[in-house]
C-alpha cells in the first residue's frame, strides 16, 4: 500500500484477516458488471461489528476510501474497487442471529444469503420471499433495495427490512428500526440506508420480516403468439385483482436460450408467461381458472401446470438462471442488462417500444420481466474489446430510459445505480441530487464510503 502507516495499522489490527496479495485483491475488484476491475490496496475480512468499526475509524483518519463487498453479484458497478482504497469483505459475517417464528421475523448478519436463510427456515413454517436471480447476500440485497420474482405479492427489500445494524463513516455502530410492525418514532433511518449501496455506511446486520409458507403452491406456464399478447395478459391479471405470487415473462429469444440451458421440456420458442399461486387449495383453483381464461382470451396456448415440487423448482430455477444462461452463450463476453420499471398500465407500451428499438438497432436482446410489477430487463452480449458494440447498446439503453421516464417509470427497479446508471439518475432525480449529496456529506464528510457510486 502506498500509505505504509495505514498498512501497518490495518495489519496490526486484523493480522491474517488483512490480505495484500494481488490474487485476493483481484477476486474482490468487481461484481457481475460491465466494468474493468480496479484492485483495492487491501482486502479485509472482519468477523464482528467491532472489527468493522475499528477498520472504518482507521480509514476515516487517513481519508481512505472503503468498498463493502458481499457475494459480488452487483450488476451496476456498486462493488467495483477504488484505487488507493480498501475493500471490506463481509463473508465472515454469515450467522443467523435469531429467528422469531411467532412474530414472523429474524435477524441475520450481512453475508447470510437468501438460500442459506430459507434452508435454515424450511422446517419452521416460514420463509423469506425476496428472490433476485443470484443467490445474493442479504446485506447486499438491502444495500441495493433488491427484489425479484415475488415482489408482486411480497414486496421488495424496502418492504421486508424492519431494521439494520450499520457502521457509519465515523466508526459508530448504530441500530435502526424495530421488531414491531409499526412505529412513528422519528425519522425512518432504516429506509435511508436501504438502497444506499454502501455510500452512507456499511450494513452488517439485517432484521427481516418473514412470511408463512402457503398451504398450497401451484405453478404453470402459458405461451403466446406475440410478446404484446403475453404482457397484456399479465396486465389484465393484475388489474383484475388476482392475488398472484409471481408472474414472469420471457420473450422468444430468452426462451430459445433457456430451453437449451435449463433443459426445459415440451415448450416452444414463443413468448411465455410463468405463473405461481400461493394460498389455499380452493382459492388457488379459483384464481387459476380466471388466469387460464384471461390467457386464452389473448390467444394463450399450452397452459401447463407443474404437477410436482420437482417440476415447479425446475421451472423457477430456469427463470433464476436467465442472466447466466445468456452469459454462457459465448466466452469472453460481457452482459449489459437494463432494468426499467413502469406503472403496470404503461407496461405494454414500454415493452412494445423496447421491441421496436431492439429491431431498429439490430440487436439480439433476450428479455425477461417481473411483469406483475411493471419491471423488465433486456440482456445483451457484447465484446468488451469492441467499443462500438457497447456504444450501440448504450444508445438503445438511453432511448429505453427516456421512454420509461416519459411513462412515469424509473431508471432502475431493483439493480441499483452504482457507477453504470449515474447519468440516468440525473435524468430521473436532477432536482433531488443536491439533497442526496447533502445527506452524504453530513454522514460521510471525508467521502470514504464507496465514493463515486450513485453520484459523483
Amino acid at each position: 500500500m502506498k500509505n505504509t502507516v495505514l498498512q501497518n495499522e490495518l495489519v496490526n489490527l486484523m493480522g491474517d484477516k488483512c490480505s495484500l496479495s494481488e490474487s485476493t485483491r483481484s477476486n474482490y475488484a468487481r461484481g457481475e458488471d460491465v466494468f474493468d476491475p480496479i484492485l483495492p490496496e487491501a482486502v479485509l475480512f472482519p468477523k464482528t461489528n467491532e472489527e468493522i468499526s475499528e477498520i472504518v475509524k482507521i480509514c476515516n483518519n487517513h481519508k481512505t476510501p472503503i468498498v463493502p463487498f458481499g457475494t459480488g453479484t452487483s450488476l451496476e458497478g456498486s462493488a467495483v474497487g477504488i484505487k488507493n482504497g480498501i475493500t471490506i469483505s463481509l463473508e465472515n459475517m454469515n450467522k443467523i442471529i435469531s429467528t422469531n417464528v411467532q412474530d414472523f421475523d429474524c435477524r441475520v448478519e450481512a453475508f447470510v444469503t437468501r438460500e442459506q436463510l430459507n434452508e435454515f427456515l424450511k422446517d419452521k413454517g416460514v420463509f423469506f420471499p425476496i428472490d433476485p436471480g443470484a443467490n445474493a447476500s442479504l446485506g447486499g440485497m438491502a444495500s441495493t433495495s433488491a427484489s425479484g420474482t415475488m415482489a408482486v405479492k411480497y414486496g421488495t427489500m424496502k418492504s421486508v427490512v424492519s431494521g439494520l445494524t450499520v457502521v457509519t463513516a465515523s466508526g459508530e455502530i448504530i441500530k435502526t428500526g424495530t421488531r414491531v410492525k409499526k412505529s412513528s418514532a422519528g425519522y425512518n433511518l432504516t429506509n435511508l440506508f436501504v438502497g444506499s449501496e454502501g455510500t452512507l455506511g456499511i450494513i452488517s446486520e439485517v432484521h427481516l420480516r418473514l412470511s408463512p409458507i402457503p398451504e398450497s403452491i401451484m405453478s404453470a406456464v402459458c405461451q403466446f403468439p406475440t410478446l404484446e399478447a403475453a404482457v397484456l395478459t399479465a396486465q389484465e391479471i393484475i388489474q383484475y385483482g388476482i392475488p398472484i405470487a409471481r408472474i414472469e415473462m420471457l420473450n422468444s429469444d430468452q426462451m430459445e436460450i433457456s430451453i437449451k440451458y435449463s433443459n426445459l421440456e415440451n415448450l416452444e420458442i414463443k413468448p411465455t408467461l410463468f405463473f405461481e399461486f400461493h394460498g389455499s387449495k380452493n382459492s388457488n383453483k379459483e384464481h387459476i381458472e380466471v388466469v387460464e381464461n384471461l390467457s386464452q382470451n389473448n390467444n394463450g396456448s399450452q397452459f401447463k401446470w407443474a404437477q410436482s415440487t420437482e417440476e415447479r423448482n425446475k421451472l423457477w430455477k430456469a427463470r433464476h438462471e436467465v442472466y447466466y444462461s445468456v452469459k454462457a452463450q459465448k466466452s469472453n463476453i460481457r452482459v449489459y442488462t437494463t432494468d426499467v420499471c413502469v406503472p403496470i398500465s404503461n407496461l405494454v407500451e414500454c415493452i412494445k417500444f423496447a421491441e421496436e428499438e431492439i429491431q431498429k438497432f439490430g440487436l439480439k436482446a433476450p428479455m425477461v420481466g417481473h411483469v406483475g410489477d411493471g419491471n423488465f430487463h433486456t440482456t445483451m452480449m457484447y465484446d468488451p474489446n469492441k467499443k462500438e458494440d457497447y456504444d450501440l447498446i448504450r444508445s438503445f439503453s438511453n432511448k429505453l430510459i427516456d421512454k420509461a421516464l416519459e411513462l412515469d417509470g424509473t431508471i432502475t427497479g431493483e439493480h441499483g445505480v452504482g457507477i453504470h446508471k449515474k447519468e440516468y439518475l440525473i435524468k430521473q432525480h436532477k432536482d433531488n441530487i443536491p439533497l442526496m449529496k447533502s445527506i452524504k456529506k453530513t454522514l460521510d464528510p471525508n467521502n470514504i464510503m464507496n465514493p463515486g457510486k450513485i453520484f459523483d
